[in-house]
């Protein structure tokens, strides 16, 4: 099994992390989730739901995205709003997938 941040059982495939049933997710979990959603551009909703986040959860971290320029704000029509993670946001997603991977890598080798 490997073990994540805060020493959270992680699964998944395709550089896709979950955590396991139960076990709460740090600040930079989240984040990285809704990055990943937001890749393609996506609405609140859809990275609300994917994410698996409260409605309070993504104003919050949306909010604090757009702000630091991670995610893009873009206006589809007169209705509809997607978001889209920018570049700096992609380098950040990467920087945290890395992070995750040798915090992984480190956990395994001390057992």
């Amino acid at each position: 099994m490997n073990i994540g941040l805060n020493g959270k059982a992680i699964t998944g495939s395709a550089g896709k992390q979950k955590v396991a049933v139960g076990q709460r997710r740090s600040n930079i979990e989240i984040i990285a989730d809704m990055l990943r959603v937001g890749e393609n551009g996506a609405g609140k909703t859809e990275i609300m739901y994917t994410a698996n986040m409260s409605y309070n959860q993504i104003q919050k971290y949306l909010e604090y995205l757009v702000n630091q320029g991670f995610i893009t704000k873009i206006n589809i029509d007169s209705t509809m709003i997607a978001y889209q993670v920018t570049e700096s946001g992609l380098k950040l997603l990467k920087a945290i997938d890395t992070l995750m991977s040798m915090l992984e890598s480190a956990g395994s080798q001390s057992q």
